[in-house]
């Protein structure tokens, strides 16, 4: 059902690279919302992935950037709003990446060169694109910025490793950011903390199925899935939020809130 939320509004995404990503369903509900937006993601990513053909799907333009470049993003936010009319909106950051995850390095035996470019990509990109978009005074008043994170950032689950660390950080930088930019612009910067959700990114950590299952017998309304961050990301970009900055938003199903399951106990005891 759609409700016009995003009426006349315009955005960007970062992030959708095939149909499996939160990204993907994110830019499909903000058009039905009524939104124009531009879709971003890595060179690399976009020739691998599938990103043209939600462009194409869309009728939105496909702005190649590294988010961890300040060029490209310079080169993203000019071209966005020369291609949708205006300053932007709203923005989605769902961008992650640990090399030593994908390497199955343990988190007592990292590359710490390859732990740079996990919170360079998963988390500093954040803030530069925050950064860069100030400066062009790109995203409009009242605007609302949101980026994925994970209950990792403030609990530990074994296999996630060094993002753990970068979610972490995700979350300070949406605090940090949300009192300047809030202050100076009346700009919302907020973080979305998503139950373990099957993405391309997601199925490459350790025990990814367990945890999927685990998490789902734990919060009394299950796991929500990549629709149902959607949903929660059109309601944060829509002005029913014009109030809410500097949070992390928990959209798991209450998982966040539990300590033990009657499901769970029966898992652990067979």
């Amino acid at each position: 059902m759609n409700y016009n939320l995003l009426k006349g509004k315009r955005g960007i995404i970062f992030g959708a690279l095939n149909d499996m990503s939160i990204a993907w369903k994110v830019a499909e509900r903000c058009v039905e919302e009524g939104a124009t937006i531009t879709l971003t993601n890595a060179p690399a990513a976009v020739r691998m992935g599938q990103t043209n053909e939600l462009g194409a799907k869309l009728n939105a333009e496909v702005i190649p950037a590294d988010a961890t470049n300040i060029e490209d993003l310079e080169n993203l936010f000019a071209r966005s709003m020369e291609i949708l009319g205006g300053k932007i909106d709203f923005v989605l950051h769902s961008i992650g990446m640990s090399p030593n995850v994908r390497k199955k390095r343990s988190y007592d035996d990292i590359d710490y060169d390859l732990l740079e470019k996990t919170l360079d990509i998963s988390a500093i990109s954040f803030h530069k694109m925050l950064q860069v978009a100030k400066k062009m005074d790109a995203i409009a008043e009242g605007g609302s910025v949101i980026a994925l994170s994970y209950i990792a950032a403030q609990r530990t689950f074994c296999g996630y490793n060094d993002m753990a660390d970068a979610k972490s950080l995700l979350e300070s930088i949406a605090r940090s950011f949300g009192y300047i930019y809030g202050k100076d612009k009346g700009v919302r910067i907020n973080t979305i903390s998503q139950s373990p959700t099957v993405t391309t990114a997601g199925s490459g950590v350790n025990g990814m199925n367990h945890l999927l299952d685990f998490s789902n017998k734990m919060a009394p309304l299950g796991n929500a899935d990549a629709n149902d961050c959607a949903d929660y990301c059109i309601v944060m970009f829509s002005d029913l939020t014009r109030k809410v900055t500097m949070q992390n938003l928990f959209n798991d199903g209450g998982f966040s809130s539990m300590g033990m399951s009657e499901a769970a106990i029966e898992t652990v005891i067979k």
